[in-house]
């Protein structure tokens, strides 16, 4: 997302200045309200303030990096799938994603909209159209694109240094990871990662998806790296049978009690990590500690 910094002088009343003038012999320059012309990740061309004083965010992501960058002061609303910190829970819900409540964001009055990948194109023209402008800051298949991210919304909400501070500190923590990780396993464990299971079909992260980066960081090798979007056969599964499994935490135990992923290798061993949600599924600061995770697990 590239930021182009504009400046545009807050329109003045013919006849207040009239007055102004010849009442006080002079006119009185107004103050100037800086903008920037940022170009979202929808490719869209949008002109927003330099320095938001009230952000909705439509992204759990976009939230949480808003709080770790210390912005979340500016948050006059989010989603409800918005959990993370503990503190978004005080910021006044706008209701879900896919089904947008245009007018309860409006009676927010923000001067800044950020959404995420959830919100389609559709939704984010009709929120320009209404007069908020509104940035899309979508999730990215490369696990790196996470820096580029936070550097956009850190420049959105006036935080660019922290932005970099965030993302020297995340940098290092990868790098560290990385050295460490050198032997530590001789052969990597083949893992699954599970997005969707059951009558409805079987969904995981493929090779193309920033959680295929995380699970190799962590020393795994996704058995679904070769295939592209989210689809997975039951067939590749139960053949490929995998040494870990990794769940969201709270579908851990329908997911392992539900025919035939019982019969699975991985939980008929303990082998199934049940991971807390946020931590993985979304780009956030906080893929480090799902590394941690994963790692911690395989070598117990």
């Amino acid at each position: 997302m590239s930021i182009k910094s504009t400046k545009t002088i807050k329109p003045i009343l013919l006849m207040g200045f009239v007055l102004c003038f010849a009442a006080c012999g002079g006119g009185t320059r107004q103050p100037e309200a800086t903008t920037d012309t940022v170009t979202d990740d929808y490719g869209r061309t949008v002109v927003v303030p330099a320095q938001p004083q009230q952000v909705v965010s439509l992204s759990p992501a976009v939230t949480e990096i808003m709080f770790a960058l210390g912005a979340g002061d500016l948050l006059v609303g989010r989603t409800d799938f918005c959990e993370y910190p503990a503190e978004a829970a005080q910021i006044p819900s706008i209701g879900g994603i896919s089904n947008l409540n245009i007018e309860k964001i409006l009676s927010l009055n923000p001067d800044l909209v950020i959404s995420g990948s959830m919100v389609s194109r559709k939704a984010t023209d009709q929120m320009d159209q209404m007069g908020t402008p509104m940035v899309c800051v979508i999730e990215k298949p490369r696990f790196e694109a996470l820096y580029d991210n936070i550097r956009a919304i850190g420049r959105l909400v006036g935080k660019e240094h922290e932005a970099d501070s965030l993302n020297a500190l995340l940098s290092k923590r990868i790098n560290e990871l990385t050295n460490s990780q050198i032997n530590e396993f001789t052969n990597s464990p083949k893992m699954y990662y599970v997005v969707g299971f059951g009558p409805t079909g079987n969904f995981t992260a493929g090779g193309n998806t920033f959680i295929n980066d995380i699970i190799r960081m962590a020393g795994g090798h996704n058995i679904a790296e070769d295939v592209e979007g989210w689809s997975y056969s039951l067939e590749a599964l139960v053949g490929e049978d995998p040494d870990y499994i990794i769940v969201r935490r709270e579908d851990s135990a329908a997911f392992c009690n539900m025919k035939p992923y019982d019969r699975l290798s991985a939980v008929r061993q303990g082998h199934v990590i049940g991971i807390v949600s946020g931590t993985l599924d979304l780009q956030v600061p906080r893929n480090i500690d799902a590394i941690l995770y994963l790692r911690q697990r395989m070598s117990d």
